[in-house]
């Protein structure tokens, strides 16, 4: 089976967290969006922000990996707080600008609000794009 291509949105800083970890969260840990991603499956974090809740801009692709296996599991941050994670083998790459990216980009109709498709803080991309962004964090993808 083809691998799927993901982007994740988050901010730089959990972005971090998640290469530091090796795993991935997705809209503040709901399980839907992760049971989608199968083991060798792609995952990019796009990343608005710098810091969650705060006002700098980032802009940019963040991180890349692989999707590890097929467990998806909760995981206790506080008390109240138990969000959904899968493991992801996360490649060494550069952060890549999406400015720079937006007009070429095929899931990005309308390139004036280029950031509506991130709204809903998950979504599948074709492997088209997903080759453009990961070669521009300098990552040579195989399948």
């Amino acid at each position: 089976m083809s691998p799927r291509y993901w982007i994740v949105v988050a901010s730089k800083e959990h972005a971090m967290r998640g290469i530091s970890e090796g795993m991935i969260q997705a809209c503040h840990g709901k399980k839907g969006p992760l049971s989608r991603m199968r083991k060798g499956d792609w995952v990019l974090v796009y990343s608005s922000k710098e810091i969650f809740g705060g006002s700098e801009a980032c802009r940019k692709f963040t991180s890349i990996g692989k999707v590890s296996d097929d467990l998806m599991y909760p995981f206790q941050m506080s008390s109240d707080f138990c969000p959904f994670r899968r493991n992801v083998e996360y490649v060494n790459a550069k952060e890549a600008d999406i400015l720079p990216l937006i007009p070429s980009l095929e899931f990005i109709p309308n390139k004036k609000s280029w950031g509506f498709p991130f709204r809903t803080g998950f979504l599948e991309i074709g492997p088209k794009d997903f080759l453009l962004i990961s070669e521009r964090m300098g990552v040579s993808v195989q399948g």
